[in-house]
């Protein structure tokens, strides 16, 4: 069959409009691919077999319970994470000084407690870098790992701090202590998610926590579970963070 010279401009315009469809549509799949592989996410759990829990405690407020948190904990040679604002650090010395004194670890969670995904990444610096001087001059440790305010965060924010030599810090069992639970319902949200490589959150100066704290301790030391801060617990080498937040070893 002879085609027409009509014909032929015909085809040779659809074959365009298909190699640009077709090619639109990889890069975009290219694109896509490209924008989750750029996400960044911080440490909600860390993947263990080895019956290892983080507790972890915010600390923003007041300091009266800390002597007694601090008490019940030895009592299950339980090690903690302490998330402490450089404001609180400047305002409550001595109880950070008692932290460290106990063995806990006392790390970072800004210096002023601001919205850091509204921040530039130097004003994110600035706080991480502040608070952490402050924590310093009393422990003699530098914070290598922080908690962003609110549990709010961006790429950027994430990009910013681990540029900075902190790793991201959330969790994946919330008391919702700051909400004044009773201790009870405090007790059965904790016992009742957390599980190997869990970090479980909770806050200095919450309302029922230390009420709640012996219960917590005594039925996950029954399950076998021990509690360690949240470094030892953490992968340093030949690792990946998946989607879901979970710090995971790369096998071998």
């Amino acid at each position: 069959m002879v085609l027409s010279k009509r014909h032929l401009i015909i085809a040779g315009v659809l074959a365009v409009v298909c190699a640009v469809f077709i090619s639109g549509a990889i890069l975009g799949v290219g694109e896509k691919a490209v924008s989750a592989a750029k996400k960044e996410i911080p440490i909600y759990r860390v993947e263990r077999d080895d019956n290892t829990v983080a507790l972890t405690f915010d600390a923003a407020w007041g300091a009266e319970d800390t002597q007694q948190i601090i008490d019940e904990l030895a009592k299950y040679q339980a090690k903690a994470t302490f998330f402490v604002v450089g404001d609180w650090v400047k305002k409550y010395p001595e109880a950070v000084k008692m932290l460290h004194d106990a063995g806990h670890a006392v790390m970072n969670h800004s210096d002023t407690h601001p919205h850091m995904a509204k921040l530039t990444g130097e004003e994110v610096l600035r706080e991480a870098n502040a608070a952490s001087d402050k924590i310093e001059a009393i422990t003699g440790i530098r914070p290598r790992l922080l908690r962003v305010p609110y549990g709010e965060y961006n790429d950027s924010v994430i990009r910013t701090l681990r540029d900075g030599g902190y790793e991201v810090i959330q969790w994946d069992v919330d008391s919702l202590d700051w909400k004044d639970l009773s201790a009870g319902e405090i007790v059965r949200r904790v016992t009742g998610k957390a599980s190997s490589g869990s970090i479980i959150l909770f806050h200095n100066a919450a309302k029922h926590t230390p009420e709640a704290l012996p219960e917590i301790l005594r039925i996950l030391t029954e399950r076998g579970l021990r509690f360690v801060g949240v470094e030892e617990m953490l992968y340093r080498e030949n690792y990946y963070i998946d989607h879901t937040g979970a710090q995971r070893q790369v096998e071998p």
